[in-house]
């Protein structure tokens, strides 16, 4: 009965936190660079066998290990693993059926889009190819509406966090097979795939806004960002974000031959120690061994045999998942605190480890072929940033940062670092530290997902923070990534919870594109923060941006969808 009546209460705080109303209109000024708002074709896709892998780059040696600091024991209570509905017992070693291995961001996909919340299993961009700008202006192209869903008297509208729009172009052959409208298939196009909060699922054409087939309706919140198949096969996995009319949440695998739901799981899992079925992490799929890898707000890990079977000649796709392995932990702080478990961020791995960020304040380094807990760091709070990898110099580092939960650490004011960890021992290198405001129900901090400089950016690390340093502020922070120091900030009045995108021209010359609350788009110069331009969105944006090429496309709370331009 306790469990029950705990279970409950964790549910109406977690309603409470993460719902928000339907945004009213925002008027900021047109002519203000700090905006003031009130808030309210690649190659043919072979069959699988003949597919061929991203090029692999050369893997150095990885040997993770604790320190005294990060030992797990310091943050986690215990571990378990289930594999094909048994437990294992009490000094049962876990035997995976392949081994997993993953290799450089840059090798997780050659498909010609954006296939998972920032772009592979580093986490480290959010945009394809390049953008060759010289006019150096943000402009509208087109719009689409999107609406409204709502359950248990609350109100989700557009989209919201994180909400990262994917983009596949699919070979000729493929969209032979697909049920898009004729004028799709016989146009060369960049379908954009934009799960919404409405319960839909939208395809789009990048250039013109046009729907390339009919939305596809599963009634459920979809706050995450969702993943493509790194192989280029037409399958999308995306998760509920909240539970609906139509039953608990829980993760999809979705046909995006004939958008026919292949295989459901998560909801209502006993397994879980926290009744909280919602997926709002972008999965990861490793190509080499068919493995489907994704952490739920329960606190379950799960690690799925997928069996795909797909020909696209003849337009056949089946799953039969097997080897359904689920991993659970309890944290020291859950167990005593209000602290919760389970996984909000998206996964992170590289080579056999993944890194997770949970909301009982740890960041997690666990070995996917042991399911044993390798190192902790403690993030202090419930935390919602993707860690982002970036290998320097042969050695892997972690960006991490963390948000202010209202009433947890503090009913006022709190500190929240930002940090670079070594990926190695879970150790903080460097931590930069900004005091942030919240308020219930819309933490400060930060939300977003960092960004790691490349080519004329070398050396530079981006992160937006909300509620600093007063309470609908924000800052758009460039760092130096060897120390940690400021090197600029942009400053709004209105706070941001969307993730900057990096995004180049041919030469290495970088820029930022990020979206704040505020209903405002901006272009910044990336070595300098100067801004080049903004553009009105006519409605908050807590979504995050993704850039194919020269195009931009995110959607507002407002129930929008943007094309814009980058000139």
């Amino acid at each position: 009965m306790i469990i029950l009546l705990m279970s409950a209460f964790i549910m109406l705080v977690y309603k409470n936190a993460h719902a928000l109303p339907t945004i009213a209109v925002v008027t900021p000024s047109q002519n203000s660079e700090i905006p003031v708002a009130t808030p309210t074709p690649p190659p043919p896709q072979m069959e699988p066998e003949m597919s061929q892998a991203p090029e692999a780059l050369p893997l150095p040696e990885f040997s993770p290990y604790h320190t005294e600091a990060t030992a797990p024991s310091n943050f986690v209570e215990y571990t378990q693993v289930m594999v094909n509905g048994v437990l294992l017992g009490e000094g049962e070693k876990y035997v995976p059926s392949d081994i997993i291995d993953f290799n450089h961001g840059s090798s997780y996909t050659n498909m010609d889009g954006i296939v998972t919340f920032r772009g592979n299993n580093f986490r480290d961009s959010a945009a394809y190819g390049f953008a060759e700008m010289s006019q150096f202006k943000l402009e509208t192209l087109w719009s689409a509406n999107t609406g409204t869903l709502m359950y248990n008297e609350t109100v989700w509208t557009g989209h919201g966090w994180t909400g990262q729009p994917l983009m596949m172009r699919w070979s000729a052959e493929e969209k032979a097979n697909m049920n898009m409208y004729a004028w799709a298939k016989e146009t060369d196009i960049v379908e954009v795939i934009y799960a919404a909060m409405d319960g839909y699922i939208y395809f789009l054409d990048l250039e013109t806004g046009k729907k390339t087939r009919d939305a596809l309706y599963l009634g459920y919140t979809f706050k995450g960002s969702g993943a493509l198949d790194p192989r280029g096969y037409p399958i999308l996995y995306i998760g509920a974000g909240y539970d609906s009319a139509h039953g608990t949440s829980r993760a999809f695998i979705i046909n995006l031959l004939d958008c026919s739901i292949m295989y459901e799981f998560g909801n209502n899992d006993p397994f879980a120690l926290r009744a909280l079925y919602y997926f709002d992490a972008s999965a990861l799929v490793d190509a080499e061994t068919d493995t489907l890898i994704y952490p739920g707000e329960s606190g379950v890990l799960y690690i799925i045999k997928l069996n795909t079977e797909y020909n696209a000649r003849e337009g056949t796709l089946t799953v039969e998942p097997s080897d359904i392995v689920k991993w659970r932990y309890n944290g020291v702080r859950t167990a005593f605190s209000q602290y919760w478990l389970g996984m909000e961020s998206s996964p992170t791995i590289w080579r056999g480890y993944v890194f997770m960020a949970d909301n009982g304040g740890n960041l997690m380094c666990l070995d996917l072929n042991t399911l044993e807990l390798v190192w902790v760091q403690d993030t202090l709070d419930d935390t919602n940033v993707t860690p982002v990898l970036s290998i320097e110099n042969g050695h892997p580092y972690l960006y991490m940062s963390t948000s202010f939960h209202l009433g947890w650490r503090s009913h006022t004011v709190a500190d929240v670092p930002v940090w670079k960890i070594d990926a190695e021992n879970g150790e903080i290198v460097w931590e930069t530290v900004y005091e942030c405001r919240s308020a219930e129900g819309v933490s400060g901090g930060v939300q977003s997902t960092m960004a790691v400089g490349e080519n004329e950016l070398e050396g530079y690390v981006y992160v937006t923070v909300a509620r600093t340093p007063s309470a609908n502020a924000g800052v758009l922070a460039c760092l130096d990534r060897e120390t940690g120091e400021t090197v600029w900030e942009h400053k709004t009045t209105m706070y941001t919870w969307s993730s900057p995108v990096l995004v180049y021209n041919r030469d290495g010359s970088g820029y930022v594109v990020y979206c704040t609350y505020g209903s405002y788009m901006y272009l910044l110069d990336g070595k300098t923060g100067e801004v080049l331009d903004s553009i009105n969105l006519q409605g908050g944006v807590e979504a995050s941006p993704a850039v194919y090429e020269d195009i931009v496309v995110v959607g507002t709370r407002r129930c929008k969808i943007w094309g814009v331009k980058l000139t």
